[in-house]
């Protein structure tokens, strides 16, 4: 009985730069009282032999015991030089045959002696750890130094100092060991007591639930039911998630040319009076500060004064719209038999401009970036480069870019394409909808809702309440998530916070059909999850199971396929978590599948 409450840990390799060489001491106990599994366990540890299995004592182990969980014997062999196993590996491989726990340490500014265990020692215990089943743990000690700032502990690093084992190769080697990899910047009790003690605690307790299931005699003889690693041809390499190319510019682009039902600005050409087109106070004010001064200004009556040359040229007043006389209409009826609360009539006044009205709405819709096609588009209807040359100026004037200003990538990043509508999200300015979600009141734009989402649309411009509602209430969701969703529809970009926050977003995108946020909330929760290190995934309250079947209940299937994935890369972590067997039918995939 006193087998099954002892536990047998043995350790290789060193924590300590430089390691042991040879025809040094092995280790002392003031070194051993400053290793790793010391700092943990020893505040009651006895140094020696050990009498529960004295016969196989071997000199190179420094070897101690001690008591965990009150009754429980922890019995460690601590060996911190690689060259036994090739000076005395007989002996050596009796000691790991009866370890229940192993624990590899290596010093991440030991490059060289990294390189020698990778190369030298592990091919040959891989082999044997997979046939004995024994949880490994492979425990990275110290900090990265970093030229510019304070030591680097960061997992997702990728700098790779000549001196310093690279966070990539350290895990790389836990998965050819099918072993649990930690990192502990220092051995304080916060991450040896925090981070490497909780690790070892779960494989001690699972050691000891399975001791208890079996006979003393037959733990070596049956393997099958032995905690290890799955058997996976690439465990590696995790499915990538894709994801859509932004349709911004194409939507918006739609909304001009289909988007009259929800259109409140109307042109006519200023000699003729004819009617030229429809637009969305909202997209204009978005764009153009000219179109702001000119819609939203003091009693909307004041025009205001064009920066273009011809202006200057004239020597007199010369505006390239101005409003109608009369200004803004109510519930004014159209040629469409549509109805708009809110009207606004602008006359266009520049003939250039006139003749090319349609060519700088669209322009201006898909973003006021794209300088090239707007030129192309020009030369093609007026044949006059003179004329080309005015009006382009004039719609840098229109839309507020400064004269002269170069058309570079910098330059057209401050209004590339779904920044343009950032000032519209969450603002009433021209809005003629608001959400009450939770409480919380969510002003928006219809234009730019049915635009963007086709369920949105489906809403606003069929028989349905909400068509005839400026007040629309959401359930189901809650305020944060859905103002992320519509931080979407009008950047075209989604940060979650968290992985819990992602999902969230998912669930609201999947409800309202728009595939892309979708897309790009898996790939926020597979970065969270791929960030987090062996200690962090061992300790999380995150379910990454139920995780799992939310994805299948959502439709994410490609976030379905990757947790999969990632559940059987991290095995040793998730097999102990009590709602793995919630997996059911996955199970086979998760422990031995080589189907990828």
């Amino acid at each position: 009985m006193e087998t099954l409450r002892s536990i047998h840990i043995v350790a290789l390799g060193s924590e300590c730069p430089g390691g042991v060489g040879p025809g040094e001491e092995i280790i002392g106990q003031g070194q051993l009282q400053g290793g790793l599994l010391w700092s943990y366990l020893g505040h009651g540890a006895l140094v020696g032999p050990c009498d529960l299995e004295s016969s196989l004592h071997n000199p190179a182990f420094m070897e101690y015991t001690s008591r965990v969980f009150g009754d429980v014997t922890v019995v460690v062999r601590d060996c911190p030089s690689w060259e036994l196993l090739d000076s005395d590996w007989a002996n050596v491989r009796k000691v790991l045959e009866q370890a229940d726990i192993l624990v590899i340490k290596y010093s991440v500014t030991d490059k060289l002696a990294f390189q020698q265990v990778r190369n030298g020692y592990a091919p040959r215990l891989r082999p044997l750890l997979r046939h004995w089943g024994v949880p490994v743990i492979l425990v990275a000690v110290g900090a990265r130094l970093n030229d510019e700032g304070p030591p680097c502990t960061c997992p997702l690093c990728a700098s790779d100092w000549s001196s310093c084992v690279p966070h990539s190769e350290g895990l790389q080697l836990s998965r050819d060991l099918g072993a649990t990899y930690l990192e502990l910047p220092s051995l304080n009790h916060v991450f040896v007591g925090r981070y490497f003690g909780s690790v070892l605690e779960y494989f001690m307790i699972q050691c000891l639930k399975h001791k208890a299931k079996e006979r003393p005699e037959k733990r070596r003889g049956n393997k099958v039911n032995e905690l290890r690693p799955p058997h996976l041809e690439q465990p590696a390499r995790l499915p990538p998630i894709r994801v859509e190319e932004s349709s911004f510019s194409q939507d918006m682009q739609w909304l001009l040319e289909r988007g009259v039902q929800f259109a409140d600005v109307a042109f006519y050409a200023g000699d003729s009076g004819k009617e030229l087109g429809w637009a969305h106070a909202a997209v204009l004010c978005a764009v153009s500060p000219y179109f702001r001064q000119l819609l939203l200004g003091p009693k909307t009556r004041e025009r205001p004064q064009s920066r273009c040359v011809c202006r200057e040229r004239d020597g007199g007043p010369h505006s390239l719209l101005s409003t109608w006389d009369g200004g803004i209409i109510d519930d004014m009826p159209r040629s469409d038999g549509h109805l708009t609360g809110r009207l606004s009539r602008l006359v266009v006044k520049d003939p250039l401009l006139c003749m090319c009205l349609w060519e700088t709405l669209m322009f201006i819709y898909r973003g006021a970036w794209e300088w090239e096609h707007l030129q192309e588009a020009l030369e093609e209807k007026l044949k006059n480069s003179l004329a080309v040359a005015q009006l382009m100026e004039r719609i840098r004037s229109l839309i507020g870019r400064e004269r002269g200003l170069r058309d570079t990538p910098s330059a057209r990043a401050a209004q590339l394409g779904p920044q343009t509508l950032v000032n519209l999200f969450n603002s009433p300015l021209y809005s003629d909808v608001i959400f009450m979600v939770q409480g919380s009141v969510l002003p928006a734009h219809r234009a730019v809702l049915v635009a963007r989402c086709d369920v949105m649309a489906a809403m606003f411009s069929g028989k349905y309440a909400e068509a005839r509602s400026r007040v629309v209430p959401i359930h189901g969701v809650s305020s944060d998530t859905f103002l992320s969703f519509l931080e979407y529809l009008y950047t075209d970009s989604c940060c979650p916070t968290s992985v819990l926050q992602a999902m969230a977003v998912l669930v609201c995108a999947e409800m309202y059909q728009v595939k892309r946020l979708q897309h790009l909330c898996e790939v926020c929760v597979c970065a969270y999850l791929q960030s987090m290190p062996s200690r962090e995934l061992a300790s999380t309250g995150i379910s990454v199971v139920r995780l799992l079947r939310r994805a299948k209940c959502h439709n994410a299937e490609q976030l379905y396929i990757w947790l999969l994935h990632f559940i059987a890369n991290n095995y040793l972590i998730f097999s102990h978590k009590p709602d793995f067997m919630e997996l059911s039918g996955q199970c086979e995939f998760v422990t031995g599948s080589r189907h990828f």
